[in-house]
């Protein structure tokens, strides 16, 4: 398995466990102020991975698929990290820790206009994902070694117009609580 894709998958657990540290510090050991400091390390996570992916690239490496899943990676990571970290505190508290309300779940319209915030994240995440990715090609300077880059930076565009279409489909056919249509 490539490095880079090892790399990837290390800095996913890493953020995980980050987070899971910083909510456990935070809630059970009740050290508010370094559970958040354990939670502001996430992005500590995506700098090495794109330290990581410089290197290798810098090195003379051929872009592959994982090289751009890295910039996807990063830019997701960055538009959807504070929610992602939300989401995670929101459960811990209800679940674990007994505290808090229960999590909503959303349905009809207020569930598509919570979905258009996902997709506006989703176009901040293509943003600078692509940004990273066509800076990539640019510090490369050879269309042979960049072709997955441009590759995925294409496939990544038809799915931000799937997403649009996913998001525009919400408010055709809203999203129904099963519970109480039977």
């Amino acid at each position: 398995m490539n490095a880079i894709v090892l790399l990837i998958i290390a800095c996913e657990v890493a953020f995980w466990i980050v987070i899971g540290a910083g909510l456990v510090t935070r809630y059970l050991l009740k050290k508010e102020r370094l559970g958040l400091f354990l939670l502001a390390l996430t992005p500590v996570v995506d700098v090495i991975l794109l330290v990581a992916t410089s290197i290798d690239l810098y090195q003379g490496a051929t872009a592959t698929t994982a090289h751009a899943i890295a910039a996807i990676y990063i830019g997701v990571s960055i538009a959807f990290g504070k929610s992602m970290i939300d989401w995670a505190d929101e459960n811990f508290r209800y679940y674990i820790t007994k505290q808090g309300e229960k999590p909503i779940k959303r349905y009809g319209m207020e569930h598509a206009k919570h979905y258009v915030k996902s997709f506006v994240r989703h176009v901040v995440a293509f943003i600078i994902g692509a940004g990273l990715l066509v800076g990539m090609i640019y510090y490369v300077n050879d269309t042979s070694r960049t072709e997955a880059l441009m590759g995925t930076l294409r496939i990544w565009g038809i799915v931000i117009g799937i997403d649009l279409l996913i998001t525009l489909s919400y408010f055709i056919w809203p999203r129904e609580n099963k519970k109480l249509a039977k």
